[in-house]
Order: C-alpha cells, then sequence, then structure tokens
C-alpha cells in the first residue's frame, strides 16, 4: 500500500491515485511489487533536521529515503522536501510538477536497489528515471 501524508507543509497537488498505479508499473518493470511505500512530504527545515540526525550531514535535500524491503517487495519511507523540489524545479527549468514526479520516482528506483553515488551511478540512475516519467 503506498501512503501520502504531510508533515510541516501542505499536500502537494497530485493525482494519488494516477501515481500509485504509476509507481506499481515501475515497481513491475523492475521485477518488483509495491510493499507498504509511505510518502511524507515535509519543509525544507524538517528535511534537515531528518538529514542531520540520521544521515549525519548537514544540508538540505530534495528526499531521504529509509529501505525497509523484502525480497521483491518495496517498502519504505521516502521524505520530500516540497521547499526544495520547488527551488530545484526554477534551477532545473522544469514546473514543479515534473520535478515532484522525478524526485517521487527517484525515491521509488532507489527502492529498487539503484544507485547514485558514482557519476557512472548517477547516469544509470537518470536513465532509469527517464523510462520510469515515460511511464507515467
Amino acid at each position: 500500500m503506498i501512503t501520502y501524508n504531510v508533515q510541516g507543509t501542505e499536500m502537494p497537488q497530485i493525482d494519488q491515485k494516477e501515481v500509485t498505479a504509476w509507481i506499481e508499473r515501475v515497481a513491475s518493470e523492475h521485477s518488483r511489487r509495491v510493499g507498504d511505500i509511505n510518502f511524507i512530504f515535509v519543509d525544507d527545515e524538517t528535511i534537515l533536521q531528518i538529514n542531520r540526525e540520521f544521515v549525519h550531514h548537514d544540508y538540505y535535500t530534495d528526499h531521504i529515503g529509509f529501505d525497509y524491503c523484502e525480497a521483491d517487495f518495496l517498502s519504505g519511507d521516502i521524505y520530500i522536501s516540497v521547499d526544495t523540489v520547488r527551488t530545484n524545479a526554477e534551477k532545473f527549468g522544469c514546473t514543479y510538477d515534473q520535478e515532484l514526479h522525478r524526485v517521487i520516482i527517484h525515491g521509488v528506483l532507489h527502492l529498487c536497489g539503484i544507485e547514485d553515488k558514482s557519476p557512472q551511478d548517477r547516469m544509470v540512475m537518470e536513465a532509469e528515471e527517464d523510462k520510469a516519467l515515460a511511464l507515467r
């Protein structure tokens, strides 16, 4: 089950049924099934606090994910800073909606096991994001 929650901000204007079906398609493309995925939309201060406490980084980020996957079931908590998404949309010259969906699927792709730590990994992640966004 996929849930959508907020903490310290307003719920983004997304079609939750459509996003859920899209995530299920992407999971299937990676031979995975959706378990329990919890999206929590937060503000910048909350993401910074989570980043400091759990990741030990002292900077803002667009998302932080906690992976609870078992076998082929995708499960986890994905925190998304709507403030950083908005800032990045302006920076990258896209709409807020486009950037939000990219970050949503980026978190799901991490649950699928795709990393982005090295330049090579980032190229793979970006290609997978593009494929996933085309399924939307």
